[in-house]
């Protein structure tokens, strides 16, 4: 605990920092590696807790907070400083009674190898440790409930519907798939590569999958898939896949909206041209975000932890070692580079 009575131990803190706000595609040379000082302990009298950083998770979000302006969810990060995300970190000092040295957590932490967090909001103790430390970076973590909140309480699915997927084999797309699957639907995923399609009808058991690269009519794509029409779209790309699956949705479909990553790098966002349409076929658009859904974590939980222990959901990651690698990782994700849930270990424990 916080007594300040131990001598403090200062060490050295290696951190990706932002240099400036971008605009564009996201560059290694944006981010720099620094190496700061930190003390193991956490100030007398305070709530804070002190982590070092096991994984980190590089998210499509954290572009957004790479330019200067905020929205109702995130503050831009602060060039000079580190970058933050979720992560996987272990408590090496507690000011706080609801967390003690030795406890795992997953949620907001810095790009860092230790970090003092002032606010234990959004963080969550890792109970479950007979599957991989780094799935609360995913699956089991902010992707994982996103994918679970946004396909069942958002998209309310029924058995035989028509589900599409765009980005669907990142993090959140691989298991919205998998979902649609165990409900008995009929599922579609498109991806940026043939590699990942082979790996979406192989390993995750979607019904079909298309390289969208190859599809200069995403349209008659999407028509070809789908004759019968689309009832639940889940969006993570927007631009012109979603006005081309505006075109297919069927009577009452559903449109979750979760992202719309070919968006973040544009300085003027593309339009959407078939909005009328829904008004014809009475589609429902919802965006949502992972944080309103927080409270059914644990439910989340005692749903997916079966399936994973059993097999029965599979999931893929892209590891990146050392916090140098960090950099690289993320800018990669907006080129397809990575394949799976894109991760950055700086530390085994």
């Amino acid at each position: 605990m916080a007594d300040g009575s131990d001598k403090e131990v200062v060490v050295s803190n290696k951190q990706v920092v932002l240099k400036g706000y971008i605009t564009g595609f996201p560059k290694e040379s944006d981010m720099a590696i620094t190496t700061g000082n930190i003390k193991l302990k956490v100030p007398a009298g305070s709530k804070s807790i002190l982590v070092k950083n096991l994984y980190l998770s590089c998210d499509p979000y954290m572009r957004l907070l790479m330019r200067n302006e905020g929205s109702e969810i995130f503050s831009p990060y602060s060039p000079g400083s580190p970058i933050t995300g979720f992560g996987v970190a272990k408590v090496l000092d507690s000011g706080h009674p609801d967390f003690k040295e030795g406890d795992l957590v997953w949620g907001a932490t810095g790009w860092e190898e230790y970090s003092l967090l002032t606010t234990t909001e959004g963080l969550f103790k890792i109970q479950h440790t007979d599957v991989p430390l780094s799935y609360y970076t995913g699956i089991l973590g902010m992707a994982g409930l996103t994918a679970y909140a946004g396909f069942y309480e958002v998209c309310s699915p029924k058995k035989g519907e028509y589900v599409f997927v765009s980005a669907a084999s990142g993090a959140v797309g691989q298991l919205v798939g998998q979902f649609a699957k165990l409900m008995g639907c009929y599922v579609v995923g498109s991806a940026g590569s043939k590699e990942k399609v082979e790996l979406l009808k192989n390993k995750f058991g979607f019904d079909e999958a298309f390289n969208y690269k190859e599809e200069p009519d995403l349209n008659g794509a999407l028509k070809r898939y789908f004759p019968e029409g689309i009832d639940i779209y889940f969006e993570n790309v927007g631009g012109k896949m979603l006005d081309a699956v505006i075109i297919n949705m069927r009577v009452h479909g559903r449109i979750a909206v979760c992202g719309m990553i070919s968006q973040y790098n544009l300085d003027q966002p593309e339009g959407v041209y078939n909005l009328m349409l829904i008004v014809y076929k009475r589609v429902r658009i919802e965006g949502f975000t992972v944080f309103d859904y927080y409270p059914q974590y644990s439910k989340f939980l005692d749903f997916v932890l079966p399936y994973i222990r059993e097999g029965k959901i599979k999931y893929v990651e892209d590891i990146a070692e050392g916090l140098e690698s960090g950099p690289s990782a993320l800018v990669g994700i907006f080129s397809g580079r990575n394949v799976g849930k894109q991760v950055v270990i700086v530390a085994r424990e």
